[in-house]
């Protein structure tokens, strides 16, 4: 140390003794912490052995020399000088039992002056909220209101958002936000729901069957306000949801083969038989053309065949809209007998948990369901039936479909498109006074609810209302389903129904007893319907339609065929 050095009062007694020349070369010290090392003459307070160490009543100041250990040989270490002023702390058991507490300038303590807030030893300062003697002093609390809840004052209030900028947009966030968070690169057989949304849902060719949201394992896609399937969760990457989408990466043709073989590539199918069939009970009223689908699925219920058949019924909210229902009772499918010309996303809806409240509380693995769709509907089922694969909530309830019937289709519309727009706008026909609605020898039939037709018109004129992906389907007759119905090939009434498998079998000699039924009357009708339908597919495809090719059709391939971007999740989409 300098000649100018101020030796604390409390330093160690070989701070005191050090030398200038030696002060000028030795590592610098904090004053008051005594050398543990050095020459042999150097002394510091040795470590109490044997000897309880006592820490003094006071809070703060330095604790005196003869209560640390033995007694220094040199003689004690000095006090602190004492004050000339009362103190109010308790006694720090100094030598001579002043009431000094030793503390120095560190508690604060200082003559004429107000005390200062309290220092700590360790050079901390004392907490406010604890009291000398080391209780938590919390001050008065308020108690919580019992039954009522409290009043907040806000600006804001508490369901806002406080300080959100104008213009933000709160939805869920790009998939570009990776890039700002790791340097990952997508793997290119990796594809996303923004491939699907980007070359089937933005494109307008999504034919609303619901297959990706059935075959999601994460339930990350739900059903939007304007009936198409939309991102309602964070997308895992699986690629199932482009899989098995019939107008994305599944190739729907290559499904055929499973119920009809290669006859049901190149011609109108290869059925076990078919028939011309009308119920006889006075509910068919109600039903469309024989009501056959309904008896059916009556029958599979009164046998215990099934323990339920997700149908279509009508919205509460918006008539002759069709949505999408699991009926558990006779009476309920006598209600919902009918047939509506807008997709119910069914596939999709095939979720027991949805549906708990109104199946039996036996082992799920142990349900049997029966599925009424479109081709395409059935096409998505198969393929999701087909392979091994955990698709989540939706897994048993696809599992569970023992029984397929689908309905004879060449297209299917936009409800708002046709009923709202060019049904009551441009033709004035209110929608509530609609009675039936059928399309039938090419023409667009609609009946009030007096039973008068009110107007009847070449479908063809409604092409615009029609689900543009329709175009590219070749499958009129549903060729994967285990029945097919529909009004082609029969009479005013009959309904024609063909048979394709075992299990189709089965459900017809279950129901054949309680119809009237025949031949089936017009064989050529179905096929001539079926090769258009197939032509009209051909020139609408823009990949190659090819039943021995993959299943599966890569995101790549498709983008190449249809222009449509490549990785659009990483182009802020």
């Amino acid at each position: 140390m300098t000649e100018d050095s101020e030796i604390p009062a409390d330093a160690a007694p070989e701070l005191a003794e050090t030398d200038d020349a030696e002060s000028d070369e030795a590592e610098p010290r904090h004053p008051a912490v005594p050398s543990v090392g050095g020459s042999d003459d150097a002394h510091s307070v040795p470590r109490a052995e044997g000897v309880r160490t006592h820490r003094p009543a006071s809070e703060h100041g330095t604790i005196p020399a003869d209560q640390i250990g033995p007694a220094d040989p040199d003689g004690p270490v000095p006090a602190a000088p004492e004050h000339d002023h009362e103190h109010d702390h308790e006694s720090s058991g100094t030598k001579d039992g002043g009431d000094d507490c030793g503390c120095g300038s560190s508690c604060g303590c200082s003559d004429g002056e107000e005390a200062k807030p309290a220092v700590a030893a360790d050079g901390g300062a004392t907490p406010s909220n604890v009291t000398p003697d080391g209780q938590l002093d919390l001050g008065e609390m308020t108690e919580p209101a019992e039954g009522v809840s409290q009043d907040i004052e806000s600006e804001n209030p508490p369901d806002e958002r406080v300080g959100l900028p104008e213009g933000v947009d709160l939805d869920t966030p790009g998939y570009e936000i990776r890039d700002r968070m790791n340097d990952i690169e997508t793997p290119d057989e990796k594809t996303w729901f923004m491939e699907l949304d980007e070359a089937v849902i933005d494109e307008d060719r999504c034919i609303q069957c619901g297959t990706c949201v059935a075959a999601c394992p994460s339930d990350s896609i739900g059903i939007g306000e304007d009936d198409l399937p939309e991102l309602v969760k964070m997308c895992t990457g699986c690629s199932l949801c482009w899989d098995f989408c019939p107008r994305g990466g599944l190739r729907y043709e290559r499904q055929w083969k499973l119920t009809g073989g290669d006859d049901n590539v190149k011609g109108a199918g290869d059925p076990i038989t078919e028939f011309s069939a009308t119920v006889e009970e006075d509910w068919r009223e109600n039903a469309q053309d024989g009501g056959v689908v309904t008896s059916v699925l009556i029958h599979l219920l009164e046998e215990g065949e099934i323990d339920g058949a997700m149908v279509a019924t009508e919205s509460e909210t918006e008539p002759w809209k069709a949505e999408p229902f699991l009926a558990t009772t006779p009476e309920e499918l006598i209600a919902n007998a009918g047939s509506f010309y807008n997709q119910t996303m069914a596939v999709g809806a095939v979720d027991v948990e949805q549906w708990a409240d109104k199946l039996p509380t036996t082992d799920p693995e142990e349900l049997s369901l029966a599925l009424v769709g479109t081709p395409c509907e059935i096409e998505g089922v198969r393929a999701l039936q087909d392979f091994g694969w955990d698709y989540a909530a939706h897994e048993t309830g696809v599992r569970a479909i023992d029984y397929t019937i689908a309905l004879m289709c060449t297209k299917n519309f936009n409800y708002e498109t046709l009923l709202g727009e060019m049904v009551e706008e441009q033709r004035d026909i209110p929608i509530e006074s609609i009675g039936k609605l059928d399309v039938l020898h090419g023409d667009l039939m609609v009946w009030d609810t007096d039973g008068e037709m009110v107007l009847q018109e070449e479908i063809e004129h409604f092409h615009d209302a029609a689900l543009k992906g329709c175009d590219e389907c070749a499958d009129f007759t549903g060729f994967t389903a285990d029945l097919t119905v529909g009004s082609v090939g029969s009479s005013d009434e009959y309904s024609s129904v063909i048979v394709r498998t075992e299990q189709g079998m089965k459900a017809w000699d279950l129901t054949k007893d309680d119809l009237d039924f025949h031949d089936l009357e017009d064989r050529s009708a179905i096929g001539k319907l079926q090769g258009w339908d197939k032509k009209k597919a051909f020139e609408s495809l823009e990949r190659e339609f090819d039943p021995d090719a993959p299943r599966f059709i890569d995101y790549t391939d498709h983008a190449e065929n249809y222009g449509t971007e490549l990785n659009p999740h990483d182009a802020g989409h």
